[in-house]
């Protein structure tokens, strides 16, 4: 009976001993590398922020009123710059910034673009990580890409969707609406943007800013548009550097002449930008443009759309003498308005 028990210990012992066995008894465990995604979002968190607007209103009564709005934004410099939509600051007195660790800063304007819908913050603090801006021209449609933002005040950070780029080069522009931002060249995704992410980035798969998320529409399911970040480059330089975008302009209101609004509005033309209202005092006004004109060319150039008209104008400087053809009432006049600065 002894020499049976001595041997069941020897037989223990040398199956604990054996190297596999060591590895099971003294392995810990690990957790598990992230990859993927889950990687690129705990890479780039840090750089998103929240931004909760404020500003006093008075009613009716006289009384003051605080209005209250939020949006998102992306450090993109060390030194707290924020890039971020112009609507989610637009007519905001205080600016409070919020990131992923629970800092909360107050932010500075330090000037925004309605046109393009940019606008820049700063904040004061250490140890702020920027995010590197890639290439939107390198998107490819079906490229996967990630939405960073806060959206409809919910609390515990910032929320992330994944989806595909799924179209480039798409215009927002509301023919009922004319005065609203008017977006051009703009990026498609259906990952899910909600009121809140705006002005949050929208990141490639190796954690870089292809565009900044701007708007949604309310009665389509998986449709977002974002400005893409190559267009949003030389205006964030401009407003680094001057806090404002130097931008000529004729002064006229105008949506894009499609057949269906060619259609409705019984007009001979299907192309072009339609005038809608002309400024008081403007350089259109001056030359005797009105209101139901259609922009056919600009120095010699078809405009095609709303956004070719605004891409000429880009292309000038205040104070430049532009030929400006024009179809009223079955017949093309020529005018030469003088361009004046965007206000």
């Amino acid at each position: 009976m002894r020499f049976f028990v001595s041997k069941v210990v020897v037989i223990a012992l040398a199956i604990v001993l054996m190297p596999g066995w060591v590895l099971l008894v003294d392995a810990q465990p690990r957790p598990a590398r992230r990859t993927g995604v889950p990687a690129i979002v705990a890479r780039v968190l840090p750089s998103v922020v929240s931004i909760t607007t404020r500003r006093i209103d008075v009613d009716q009564f006289n009384k003051s009123v605080p209005k209250a709005g939020l949006g998102s934004g992306v450090i993109v410099d060390k030194h707290g710059y924020i890039l971020t939509n112009n609507h989610v600051v637009e007519g905001f007195e205080e600016f409070k910034v919020t990131l992923p660790d629970g800092r909360t800063f107050r932010g500075t304007l330090i000037g925004g673009d309605r046109f393009t819908d940019l606008a820049v913050l700063k904040i004061e603090g250490k140890d702020l990580r920027a995010l590197p801006l890639g290439d939107s021209d390198r998107l490819a449609i079906g490229e996967t890409v990630i939405a960073i933002g806060s959206p409809l005040w919910i609390e515990g950070g910032p929320t992330v969707t994944v989806g595909v780029v799924s179209g480039k080069g798409r215009s927002m522009e509301e023919a009922d609406e004319p005065d609203q931002p008017m977006l051009h060249n703009l990026l498609q995704t259906d990952a899910a943007i909600n009121p809140g992410n705006s002005g949050g980035p929208l990141l490639n798969l190796k954690g870089e800013v292809v565009a900044i998320n701007t708007a949604i529409i309310p009665s389509a399911h998986g449709i977002g548009f974002a400005i893409p970040i190559n267009n949003a480059k030389p205006v964030l330089k401009a407003l680094l550097t001057t806090g404002r975008i130097i931008r000529p302009s004729m002064g006229v209101v105008a949506v894009s002449v499609t057949p269906q609004l060619a259609f409705t509005n019984d007009l001979k033309v299907d192309f072009g930008a339609l005038v809608v209202r002309v400024e008081s005092g403007s350089p259109a006004e001056a030359v005797g443009l009105k209101a139901d004109d259609v922009i056919i060319a600009l120095a010699g150039e078809v405009v095609e759309d709303l956004h070719h008209f605004h891409a000429f104008l880009a292309r000038r400087k205040p104070g430049e003498t532009v030929e400006l053809s024009v179809w009223r009432d079955g017949q093309t006049l020529t005018f030469s308005p003088v361009l004046g600065e965007d206000k």
